[in-house]
């Protein structure tokens, strides 16, 4: 690890020791006033927002973040100073240890494992090819990766001689980037360069840099719904950069990002773990519990249960919505989740699962192998995440309208068409799979949840809406 200064062992004596944090230095280091004296001139935008930064009213600036030890991957010699070029959370946790800690037990920390998923094959093969040549990649990746994928998630970084960085793997600020001192993120994904601005981390359009998109697009739904429409109403109101930011005491105009999910309550303290108020995890084919999700990982946040995650998220909300209020929302938001994954999300992936030994093994190569991934990853994510933040287009003609539109007009559809295929081939194997798919494909299209599609729907149902149809005919004609 990068080496204490002698200077920040007197600046500890500024502090009681059992918090064993610096607040700041008595002056500006030799070392960083040589810094100055160059940067000020050739990057004038990065001096002027390290001079707006508490960094520059604590005496801490770029060598007491930069320097490096000898021994360090990426250190290099700049103008007589050890420095490296890339900040990771083990530097930053020499000033912010509780922020780091909570930090690297998220799944933000964690969120470059997306380089051995499904999504990343899609960049790298499906979309890409290797003709993006470096250094540290001789045989090539994929600028669809580098450019797309890493950029949030976070690159692997590859140091090269000298202490530079591969250019396929840096400039990254992905927030789950893997840096060469073996620590995993980047706190400049929120908290940018070199202000280091917590009102900036504070504003929706921050996370807006990742969570967007036909996947997960929580930007587009928070700026639907009540919070988002709110914020942008009474921005001015809001004392984003007030530095206590505490809801109901420094501003009361909505809530951002930030509020729900990471900053400070009268009952709520301000945490690094965005899973910590979190119940449902999203992303997979058919949602889970984070506890359940945290222990996929690893991580140590798998002993908290997801009931004690929703009752710190309802602290946040008891704020501003009375008891039945916040209560109702969770019924309505587990309703639409039970619905997802029991009409469409459990039965489409067995059924997924079902028709792989009728297609070609290689991923994406198949027709079906796209209907199912939009229907779970693109359009069923949407319903989830909209239905949790209150954005009803989200939930329904983004989310819900399209996963029924396209598991009804494409996968049935393409799964009928497989089994036909399977069924004529001649081969034992797949006779018997377009057997197993077919009884499967009957039961479920037989059951509750579709049999209107086979025009069976259950008589009492049906004379059920009937009869809902003449009362609204009734009462608006």
């Amino acid at each position: 690890m990068r080496a204490m200064l002698v200077m920040w062992g007197a600046a500890m004596t500024l502090a009681p020791s059992a918090f064993g944090q610096v607040f700041g230095l008595r002056q500006l280091s030799e070392e960083t006033l040589n810094c100055v004296q160059c940067h000020k001139m050739e990057n004038p935008v990065i001096y002027e927002q390290w001079g707006s930064s508490k960094h520059f009213r604590g005496n801490i600036g770029c060598y007491e973040c930069h320097a490096a030890e000898p021994e360090d991957l990426d250190a290099f010699d700049h103008y007589g100073s050890l420095i490296s070029i890339i900040v990771s959370p083990k530097d930053c946790a020499r000033c912010h240890s509780k922020e780091v800690e909570e930090f690297l037990g998220s799944r933000h920390a964690h969120a470059a494992q997306i380089l051995g998923s499904l999504d990343n094959v899609l960049a790298e093969v499906v979309e890409g090819n290797r003709g993006f040549v470096t250094m540290g990649f001789p045989e090539g990746t994929s600028a669809a990766a580098v450019n797309g994928c890493w950029q949030c998630h976070g690159s692997e970084v590859k140091v090269l001689e000298g202490g530079k960085l591969d250019p396929a793997t840096y400039p990254n600020s992905g927030i789950g980037r893997i840096n060469p001192d073996g620590s995993h993120g980047s706190c400049n994904a929120c908290h940018t360069r070199h202000e280091f601005s917590a009102a900036q981390a504070r504003f929706p359009d921050t996370c807006g840099k990742c969570h967007m998109g036909p996947d997960h697009p929580q930007w587009e739904i928070y700026n639907e719904s009540k919070h988002g429409i709110l914020f942008r109403a009474n921005v001015d109101k809001m004392a984003l950069d007030n530095e206590k930011w505490i809801l109901g005491e420094d501003y009361n105009a909505a809530p951002t990002c930030a509020t729900c999910h990471m900053s400070a309550t009268p009952t709520t303290s301000v945490t690094h773990d965005i899973g910590q108020r979190i119940s449902w995890n999203n992303r997979p084919e058919v949602s889970i519990r984070t506890d359940a999700a945290d222990m996929r990982l690893g991580l140590e946040g798998e002993i908290i249960p997801w009931q004690t995650r929703r009752e710190n998220m309802k602290t946040v909300c008891l704020n501003c919505h009375n008891t039945q209020w916040v209560d109702g929302f969770y019924v309505q938001y587990d309703a639409l989740i039970d619905l997802y994954n029991e009409k469409f999300g459990s039965p489409g992936l067995e059924l997924y699962n079902l028709a792989k030994p009728l297609l070609n093994p290689v991923s994406f190569s198949n027709k079906l192998d796209f209907v199912w991934f939009e229907i779970w990853h693109h359009e069923g994510r949407r319903a989830r995440h909209g239905v949790s933040m209150m954005g009803p287009d989200y939930t329904h003609w983004h989310g819900t309208y399209e996963v029924a539109k396209n598991f009804y007009s494409e996968m049935v559809p393409e799964l009928r068409h497989l089994i036909d295929e399977g069924r004529h081939s001649g081969e034992p194997a797949r006779v018997a799979a377009a057997d197993a798919l077919e009884a499967r494909l009957d039961e479920i299209l037989a059951s509750e949840n579709h049999q209107w599609y086979l025009g069976q729907m259950d008589p009492d149902e049906k004379a059920r809406r009937e009869r809902e149809r003449a009362e609204f005919e009734k009462r608006y004609k």
